[in-house]
């Protein structure tokens, strides 16, 4: 085993501030890296991690997807849902809940993102200098999913406050906070309440559709469906508001790429896959290997933790030409590795992406222009999502 000159550390928030030249290093010198400290293996390249997300069998989800050690183990499932399981019990799961969580559910939702992105937008804008995280990225997805379980709008506030709680890392923090778990309990509790209500007396949302969907007798279990729930919170609430974050940071820093999605808004799809290429929210998934399996040369022997570094795969110049250039419109369609791939495959992606159109798009719609506040912009900690916790911005509206 070939040790590294080099220290590649997700518990290092300095690295988050700016990953991509290590993610190179990695690429270039070390494709398959071994962390003796935290006992993990890392893939880079992004033919690699394609290749990761596809070998399902040799790599395994069962242990979860997190590097923090509390939230790794056979009892990851319990809050990661079908995140952490293998087929064929990931697939039954994922064919259930797809019974209820359908594509046309979610473009159902449409009119209301609308609304909710102009509930919050307006005001900000009116303003004219706001913090977009705050007043309107941060408020957005969790509201959504909330209005797509059915949740009371008196109780998503609350949900959203803990659902930033279940995420965030202190400096020197290698595991789940005390914090992180207290919030976790609670959302548990509240949902598992709430499908109480729901089988009681059903509603036209997706808690009482995940309690009916059925396939040949088969129908998810309570656990199973709040499971599925706290999972919409953590991997679809923060996952979209960095993407959202993200975005503006970045059309900011290259304002000859943003121009034309400002100019004309039917550009936004474009602007938001080229951020999900760039710098994507989720930055790194773990796996653990089922049996020894050869890379480069070496060994990963069978029970190791391997990390699947997405933010590195999607700035390979193997890939993408000039790939540490932000340049919206490039043709990034079949080759981002931001959902995942294979089996696992990111069921929320439409969701993701319909979201991130509407708000950018009324965004583009509603202003001429806009700057960051750089010195004000604060990162989100975190081991595996990448983006802002604050990002003050300063707008000039149309008209005006």
């Amino acid at each position: 085993m070939t040790a590294a000159s080099l220290r590649f550390d997700p518990y290092d928030y300095d690295f988050h501030e700016e990953p991509y030249a290590m993610y190179r290093r990695l690429r270039e010198e070390y494709p398959l890296y071994y962390d003796r400290d935290l006992e993990f293996w890392a893939l880079s390249r992004h033919v690699d991690v394609a290749a990761a997300f596809r070998d399902s069998k040799r790599l395994s989800s069962a242990n979860g997807v997190s590097l923090d050690p509390a939230a790794y183990g056979p009892n990851a499932h319990k809050t990661m849902s079908f995140l952490a399981l293998d087929d064929p019990r990931h697939m039954r799961m994922r064919q259930l809940v797809s019974r209820g969580f359908t594509p046309r559910r979610v473009n159902e939702l449409e009119g209301r993102i609308l609304e909710l992105t102009d509930r919050y937008l307006d005001p900000a804008m009116e303003a004219g200098e706001f913090d977009w995280i705050t007043e309107f990225a941060g408020k957005l997805p969790m509201d959504v999913i909330s209005e797509l379980m059915g949740v009371p709008e008196s109780d998503r506030a609350e949900l959203r406050r803990l659902a930033d709680l279940v995420v965030h890392r202190e400096d020197g923090v290698r595991d789940v906070p005390v914090a992180a778990m207290e919030a976790s309990l609670y959302l548990v509790g509240y949902y598992a309440d709430m499908l109480a209500v729901r089988r009681k007396t059903p509603a036209d949302d997706l808690t009482s559709a995940l309690l009916e969907a059925e396939i040949d007798g088969d129908r998810l279990t309570d656990e199973e469906i709040i499971g599925f729930m706290f999972l919409m919170v953590v991997a679809g609430n923060e996952t979209t508001t960095k993407l959202l974050g993200n975005a503006l940071y970045w059309g900011s820093k290259n304002p000859d790429q943003v121009r034309p999605v400002l100019d004309d808004p039917e550009n936004v799809p474009a602007w938001v896959e080229e951020t999900l290429r760039y710098d994507t929210s989720s930055q790194i998934v773990a796996r653990t290997a089922a049996e020894d399996i050869e890379y480069y040369g070496q060994t990963v022997p069978a029970g190791s933790k391997v990390l699947i570094l997405i933010g590195s795969a999607n700035r390979d110049s193997d890939v993408f030409e000039d790939a540490d250039e932000f340049r919206i419109g490039r043709d990034t369609s079949t080759k981002i590795a931001s959902f995942g791939g294979g089996t696992h495959f990111c069921l929320g992606a439409h969701m993701a992406r319909l979201e991130a159109r509407i708000a950018l798009t009324r965004f583009a719609e509603k202003v001429r222009e806009y700057e960051v506040d750089e010195a004000g912009a604060e990162r989100v900690h975190s081991t595996n999502v990448r983006g802002f916790s604050k990002l003050p911005v300063k707008v000039k509206v149309r008209g005006a």
